[in-house]
């Protein structure tokens, strides 16, 4: 029995201390590259959710690759193995296809940077503001404060209309008078208002030009600009301040009229 057991060892026993070895070794190996590569793209600045993604994937994929080394040196034939892991991975990726454009779509954002946390976007349908980037989607929330989860496939698939990129954004207002009204005077008045108003910027200078003759009214357009947090507190402030100006300067904002002419015969 004896002589067996130690048949057995010899046979097996270094093989087996060599594939444990090489386990720990290998382990210790991909802990030591993965944590290198966490400092590099901590100090690149990368965005901390893909780092701890690729960072993980790495090293999963480096243990697989130690396990089946030490099974091999065993003597344990890893062909069969690796084709079990390659019809499962195929078949994986074929039903989560969509989930991987999505993250695909998710790197190349990280990456490029399209638009960042805080920002205000037109995308996928969806305008608000960005409340975190992940890998898989986009969180938004909407001006109703409602949040929005776009996968970011959407979001790449389509336009990005990203408002709070220039430092000045324009508000396009219409406002109209009676064709008996003093045109240059609500002119005045609109200038007035535009100069005395919070936020609006002095540099993009604001606009005030008679847009149409409409068939009621003398439109005016009325070109504030302001900063992008500040857009909507303008459009309201301005728009309540033209009303009570008009009403206290005698300027009336006319109803839609026609005129029906009726032939008796």
């Amino acid at each position: 029995m004896w002589d067996t057991i130690s048949t057995l060892f010899l046979t097996y026993g270094l093989s087996f201390l060599t594939s444990v070895a090489i386990f720990l070794v290998g382990r210790m190996v991909a802990k030591w590259v993965v944590e290198w590569l966490r400092k590099i793209m901590e100090h690149a600045k990368i965005e901390t959710t893909l780092t701890n993604f690729v960072c993980n994937l790495l090293y999963y994929a480096a243990l697989v690759v130690v396990v089946l080394t030490a099974l091999n040196n065993l003597g344990i034939p890893t062909t069969s193995v690796i084709a079990v892991l390659g019809a499962a991975t195929l078949a994986v990726g074929l039903a989560l296809q969509d989930s991987l454009s999505n993250f695909a779509a998710g790197v190349m954002i990280i990456l490029f940077r399209p638009f960042k946390v805080g920002d205000w976007l037109d995308v996928a349908g969806v305008s608000g503001t960005v409340e975190s980037v992940q890998i898989f989607n986009t969180l938004i929330n909407t001006l109703d404060n409602q949040r929005v989860i776009v996968p970011n496939g959407h979001i790449l698939a389509g336009n990005i209309v990203n408002h709070s990129t220039n430092p000045a954004r324009r508000i396009d207002l219409v406002f109209g008078i009676g064709y008996g009204d003093d045109l240059l005077k609500a002119k005045r008045i609109l200038h007035d208002i535009l100069a005395n108003t919070p936020h609006v910027l002095e540099t993009p200078a604001p606009s005030v030009n008679v847009l149409e003759l409409g068939d009621s009214s003398v439109n005016f357009a009325v070109r504030p600009y302001t900063h992008p947090d500040n857009y909507w507190t303008v459009l309201f402030t301005v728009t309540e301040q033209v009303k009570l100006r008009f009403d206290a300067e005698g300027i009336t904002i006319p109803f839609p009229q026609r005129d029906v002419h009726l032939f008796q015969r």
